[in-house]
């Protein structure tokens, strides 16, 4: 997961801290310990490296029949480190990893998957809207003058084209990231045996997102669809996205459910409040649909370009430069869409594309 730049920087005042030790961790930029944060249930940091979020919280269910992981984090040797000491430490190796299930598709969290396939034979599971996401079937045949012309539909200046486009080159390790032998729809309990843990289909920062809720142990892992401290990014990056805010605002609805739950995210530490975070991630996105309203109201008929450099950033939209005001741009165009879904706002046809007030 990339940091969105339009991330907030505290923690919230409805988020109750219960993973104390993680918190103090962040506060010092340090990695948080290993826990055993239930019987049968270990969190274990995974470094990322030249990323602010420094850690994927990868989860152990250590069992009679080896050992299921949630999300084992990013494909580096002091990733394969940190997850061979954390899985030391719940009495378990490499090897005895059994399967892994995926929360989302993004490198911080699948990309030791194929390790662990090529060393232990584990399966992989995931909902099947993830795995026709994953890149090398969702960008299959799309090139760099495609993004260009994506770039430029949404009135990207001509020098900023090349700054910001998306070279397929630059992005190979994506492509081959490994594939599902299994799917888990929503609803369905995932494969861990001796435990019921159920899938909850949670899209909009990928297509296929899924929670994992464990009733028995009071838990549900929640990837990134839920985080204490950031909202997580939402964005179009192609016109084959859809419009994933209208899926995030709807399955943030669904958080209603787990109001006793202590929440597990895959970044910074564990929470309780889960169903006051959705609804306060809710009212970050109004209020952000609501700055783009008034600047159609002040500025005649702007493209998304220049919507985006309009409001605000947590960084400054001056200090945002290269993937980050890609993201900043693509978040713009999730909320431009998904207030057309509306019928909030309409846009014009053609290159580049202009926005109204419905």
């Amino acid at each position: 997961m990339n940091t969105p730049p339009s991330s907030s920087d505290t923690v919230t005042p409805s988020v109750t801290v219960t993973g104390t030790a993680q918190h103090a961790a962040w506060q010092r930029r340090v990695l948080p310990p290993v826990e055993q944060v239930r019987p049968g249930l270990w969190s274990v940091p995974v470094p990322i490296p030249h990323n602010p979020l420094r850690y994927t919280l990868c989860y152990l269910f250590p069992g009679a029949g080896g050992v299921v992981l949630v999300d084992p984090g990013w494909d580096s040797p002091d990733g394969r480190a940190a997850l061979t000491a954390g899985l030391a430490a719940a009495g378990a190796g490499p090897d005895d990893v059994a399967g892994v299930v995926i929360t989302h598709t993004h490198p911080d969290h699948h990309g030791l998957s194929g390790w662990l396939r090529e060393t232990a034979g584990a399966w992989i599971a995931m909902h099947p809207d993830e795995a026709a996401s994953m890149p090398a079937r969702l960008w299959q045949g799309l090139t760099l003058d495609d993004d260009r012309a994506f770039l430029r539909t949404h009135g990207v200046p001509a020098g900023e084209v090349d700054t910001i486009a998306v070279d397929p080159g630059q992005v190979a390790a994506l492509l081959a990231m490994a594939e599902p032998d299994r799917y888990l729809a929503d609803g369905e309990l995932a494969p861990i045996p001796d435990r019921q843990v159920r899938a909850v289909l949670t899209p909009g920062h990928t297509p296929g997102h899924l929670c994992l809720h464990d009733a028995e142990a009071g838990v549900l892992l929640t990837g990134d669809h839920l985080l204490p401290r950031i909202s997580p990014t939402i964005g179009v990056h192609t016109e084959r996205d859809g419009d994933p805010l209208t899926d995030y605002l709807a399955a943030l609805r669904r958080m209603d459910a787990y109001g006793e739950v202590e929440a597990l995210p895959a970044h910074e530490y564990r929470f309780r409040g889960v169903p006051d975070r959705a609804r306060q991630l809710a009212a970050h996105h109004d209020h952000r649909a609501a700055e783009i309203l008034a600047v159609l109201d002040a500025v005649p008929a702007p493209t998304t370009w220049q919507l985006a450099e309009r409001i605000t950033w947590s960084r400054g939209w001056d200090q945002l430069v290269g993937v980050p005001r890609r993201l900043a741009l693509a978040e713009t165009v999730a909320h431009l869409y998904q207030l057309r879904t509306a019928g909030v706002v309409t846009d014009s046809t053609g290159t580049p594309t202009h926005w109204y007030r419905a």
